[in-house]
């Protein structure tokens, strides 16, 4: 086969514009229905109860880059009774799991402080998850003034 000019061109243009396609951005943000589902799915579908879970986040981030949080579970610590984890979800990020904290008996205290990324404003929601099974929630919203994730 003899490969002209124009054939190359057109086959630059194809592979090119196979590649667009390939890497096409997708939804660009996670919505409050998905952040309920992965909550669900982390309580095994019942609602989690409010009190012994704390979130502390700022009212007002002014750059969305960096905002602290911080999350502290009222348990005993004990073999019988302790947080095995704390979730933290942003519903208006790309992927609404933001992080995952996990304690036993030996940790002593269920807090842990942290700085995430929020895209825009938005509620950050810290489930914990305890070991006999029962899991607590809190919620703070978060309005974001310049965002993290390209917002």
């Amino acid at each position: 086969m003899n490969v002209t000019r124009r054939h190359m061109f057109a086959l630059s243009a194809g592979a090119a514009a196979a590649g667009l396609v390939a890497f096409a951005p997708g939804r660009a943000f996670a919505t409050p229905e998905e952040t309920a589902k992965a909550v669900s799915d982390l309580t095994g579908g019942s609602e989690p109860q409010t009190g012994r879970i704390s979130l502390t986040a700022p009212e007002i981030a002014e750059n969305g880059n960096t905002v602290p949080i911080s999350v502290e579970v009222e348990s005993p610590m004990t073999e019988g009774e302790y947080v095995e984890s704390v979730t933290i979800f942003a519903d208006g990020n790309p992927n609404p799991e933001v992080a995952t904290f996990r304690f036993t008996p030996m940790s002593g205290t269920a807090v842990a402080t942290t700085r995430i990324r929020l895209a825009k404003t938005q509620n950050v929601i810290a489930v914990a998850k305890l070991s006999d099974g029962s899991t607590y929630s809190d919620r703070k919203e978060v309005k974001v003034t310049i965002g993290g994730c390209g917002g």
